[in-house]
């Protein structure tokens, strides 16, 4: 499949009628700088060069040439996997691993548009909040369980929890990360075990109240929640949907993100958590 030939240096043309780079540009509706890169890529190089003025020619017969580059570049092929293809490559099996890659992008694409479907399709769906699935890092933590009453008691634990690390000179990691695991399955409104954890730079000695573990990097399904806590079901349906739609089986414990809130948003409205769900295919 190879399209190129050297050119020749000459001082008189030859028979065949020779065509100067400006005039076979525009009747090849390309510019001169694609046919000059073209040349410095091994592509197509001039049937003539004069050696006196450096002026380059080109014959009808390169058109075929020219435009089979275009044709290739139109199907997806980049300059590089023509020079591949120019230089001896089986051209059967490099189009039929071209074909595969074509139909994994088409794939994605097909993924993605189902994916806009559905967002068109929920009346709840806010375009800010999209589930994302990506790598949450390994970190060390402070931790502590409690069995507490009811979710309102998150709002005393945490500032309870803040002062005994500060008692133990901990040093938050940055960018903080503030999180809350469920340890009992199903859903509860009493009576409901946790697990409040704090992202910091070291562990400490474990304490009655406080002990210090690491956790380590997990790929979750994540998605943003603005608003108060109360509104955390709809978000979860979501995620939940996202997971089960997707392929995607939970793999671990649910985690609760706390990053805006009633420690620094007196509106409800500007809080801000993130739901992670680990998760695997």
């Amino acid at each position: 499949m190879k399209m190129n030939n050297k050119h020749e240096y000459c001082n008189e043309k030859e028979k065949s009628t020779l065509y100067k780079i400006g005039t076979f540009a525009q009747m090849n509706h390309v510019t001169v700088k694609t046919l000059h890169y073209y040349e410095e890529q091994g592509l197509l190089f001039p049937a003539f060069v004069d050696r006196e003025n450096g002026y380059r020619y080109y014959t009808i017969a390169q058109m075929a040439v020219l435009h089979q580059i275009t044709a290739l570049k139109m199907a997806g092929f980049t300059l590089e996997d023509i020079k591949k293809l120019n230089s001896g490559t089986e051209p059967a099996a490099f189009l039929s691993h071209k074909k595969t890659e074509i139909m994994t992008k088409i794939a994605e694409l097909t993924k993605q548009l189902a994916m806009i479907d559905r967002y068109l399709t929920d009346d709840h769906f806010c375009p800010d909040t999209p589930v994302l699935v990506k790598t949450i890092p390994a970190v060390i933590a402070a931790t502590a369980r409690n069995r507490i009453e009811s979710y309102d008691d998150l709002f005393e634990l945490m500032p309870k929890m803040g002062a005994e690390m500060e008692r133990l000179g901990c040093e938050c990691a940055m960018p903080e990360y503030c999180f809350t695991h469920y340890l009992e399955p199903g859903y509860k409104d009493e009576q409901i075990l946790i697990e409040t954890c704090e992202a910091v730079t070291e562990k400490k000695q474990d304490t009655q109240t406080l002990q210090f573990r690491e956790f380590p990097e997990i790929q979750a399904a994540c998605i943003y929640h603005k608003g108060s806590y109360n509104d955390f079901p709809r978000t979860y349906a979501a995620i939940l949907k996202f997971i089960e739609e997707n392929g995607y089986e939970i793999c671990g414990n649910i985690r609760e993100s706390y990053i805006d809130g009633v420690w620094n948003k007196e509106n409800e409205e500007e809080w801000l958590s993130e739901i992670q769900i680990p998760v695997r295919k």
